[in-house]
């Protein structure tokens, strides 16, 4: 294997940033469909095994979040329940329903990139993730790409009030 010290074409496994980017594709997959523009990727190594945009509206399905999305389909390309080294880029939040299902699966980090003041369970409103009273604590980074994540959230918000 190539190590991206001499490969100026390889990615760094924990360059968040680009990850994140790769989450935004997704969030905006949800927004064309007339979604609120989340995405998630579940990254291995330096493969994405997972991919999930909000589809609530589409599918008529409250468990259908980014990140619920991206979860079922990294575990079923894994052909496994526990994530147990992989990482979860998302571009908002999480809120209880997906932390708890972050933490069911053993996702050992969570990278999102904006937080949600009013469903937010990675530290804002509560940290659902790192609760000593589980059985599997996942690390938390925050604020990767915060502006351009926000961003998308902002613009949907206006363009669906302008109307």
């Amino acid at each position: 294997m190539t190590s991206p010290f001499n490969d100026p074409h390889a990615v760094d496994n924990y360059d968040h940033e680009y990850w994140m980017r790769e989450a935004i594709r997704e969030a905006r997959k949800a927004e064309q469909l007339g979604e609120v523009p989340i995405g998630a990727v579940i990254v291995q190594g330096d493969k994405i095994i997972g991919r999930g945009y909000n589809l609530r509206e589409t599918t008529f399905d409250a468990t259908a979040h980014a990140e619920m999305v991206a979860i079922r389909d990294a575990s079923s390309r894994l052909g496994a329940w526990r994530l147990l080294d992989c990482r979860l880029y998302v571009t908002l939040e999480p809120c209880p329903m997906c932390a708890g299902a972050i933490v069911q699966s053993r996702v050992p980090q969570l990278v999102y990139g904006t937080s949600d003041p009013k469903a937010g369970c990675a530290g804002t409103l509560m940290n659902l993730l790192q609760d000593s009273r589980f059985n599997h604590r996942t690390e938390v980074i925050h604020g990767v790409l915060q502006e351009e994540c926000a961003a998308l959230l902002t613009q949907f918000f206006r363009r669906l009030r302008g109307k």
